[in-house]
């Protein structure tokens, strides 16, 4: 069964999150827009080092419009990675500028170059829609993760994260003799239960990346989101379980296969116990987040009606029945973990 159905719609961003993104230096007086971007002269398909197409086009642009993007995008990669620090600009320049035509948002991704040593390094420019920019805030606060964003007017960019697409790994690497099976179906569920929580959708495995790290005697394994366009937006529970996407069966199979009952109650009692550790020093930010959205459009009211049913039902909290928005059902998942934090059978 196919989980989402049609195209999520995009919604505006009110003044009131602009002043939030303000207040928590998000926001920024871009150089360039996501409409620049577009007067390109051309496009050639993009394939990677197997000859395969990646879905991705690299684009052409007039010689004087590639002046004004190159000095644009220099000093906007400044902005994002190093608060505007310009005293290295001069080694760096664009060295490609990609657009993905398949997704909802029709993403930029440009990919700049050190000249000195030829390091190079990617970053994201996209139409701005508050389903993400909450979406990347909630993953900056209650994930293990940190996340670099600047927003202005209509336009959002967003840093690269590192690791390997979730769908290039379950093909090439899941089934690898130095994969840690344990180790990567624990951190799945943990995955699992955070998208849950927070209310993160459509992370099938394209959608996320696995970033491993070499330890001392074994490899650590991370499950990290990429794509934010379905936070709160889903009516269906399923939606919010990575365990239900087809496409990420073999990793669901391996936390049958490796993993007692036992062990997967306890991986998701840690990831509640961290989240809510986190929520508890974060709580004004969370506050200032919440209110920002309050009586915000995120979703049609079905979906929502839906959803707190559901959630009400799985999470055995009738608090869930109060909410009238996705924000509301947000902040309580939250409120529930901090209430009540126990693991409850399906």
């Amino acid at each position: 069964m196919k989980l989402i159905k049609r195209k999520k719609l995009i919604y505006p961003i009110p003044s009131r999150v602009y002043h939030y993104l303000d207040q928590f230096a998000r926001l920024y007086d871009l150089p360039v827009r996501y409409e620049d971007l577009h007067e390109f002269t051309e496009s050639f398909p993009l394939y990677d080092a197997q000859g395969k197409d990646t879905y991705w086009s690299t684009l052409c642009y007039h010689p004087e419009q590639r002046k004004f993007l190159n000095d644009a995008l220099v000093q906007l990669y400044a902005q994002l990675k190093s608060g505007g620090y310009t005293a290295h600009l001069k080694h760096l320049e664009v060295d490609r500028i990609d657009l993905c035509l398949y997704a909802n948002t029709q993403p930029f991704r440009i990919r700049m170059i050190n000249r000195v040593n030829d390091n190079f390094d990617y970053f994201y420019i996209k139409r701005a829609d508050l389903s993400r920019i909450l979406g990347l805030e909630l993953e900056h606060i209650l994930s293990p993760n940190r996340i670099s964003f600047l927003c202005g007017g209509k336009t959002l960019v967003e840093e690269h994260i590192y690791g390997i697409p979730g769908d290039a790994f379950l093909e090439q690497k899941l089934n690898h003799t130095h994969t840690n099976r344990v180790r990567l179906a624990k951190e799945f569920v943990k995955f699992n239960e955070r998208c849950l929580l927070r209310l993160l959708g459509d992370m099938h495995a394209a959608n996320f990346v696995v970033d491993i790290t070499m330890d001392f005697e074994e490899n650590f394994y991370r499950v990290r989101a990429i794509d934010f366009d379905q936070q709160s937006y889903e009516g269906q529970i399923k939606v919010y379980r990575p365990q239900y996407f087809k496409q990420n069966y073999p990793l669901v199979k391996m936390v049958l296969e490796d993993l007692t009952r036992e062990s997967i109650v306890q991986y998701q009692q840690e990831e509640r116990a961290l989240i809510l550790r986190r929520t508890r020093s974060a709580i004004f930010r969370l506050d200032e987040l919440f209110e920002s959205l309050r009586d915000v459009e995120l979703a049609p009211q079905e979906h929502i009606l839906s959803l707190r049913e559901q959630l009400a039902q799985h999470h055995q909290y009738e608090r869930f029945f109060t909410c009238e928005t996705m924000v509301g059902l947000v902040a309580t998942s939250l409120q529930y973990l901090e209430e009540k934090g126990m693991i409850t059978e399906d």
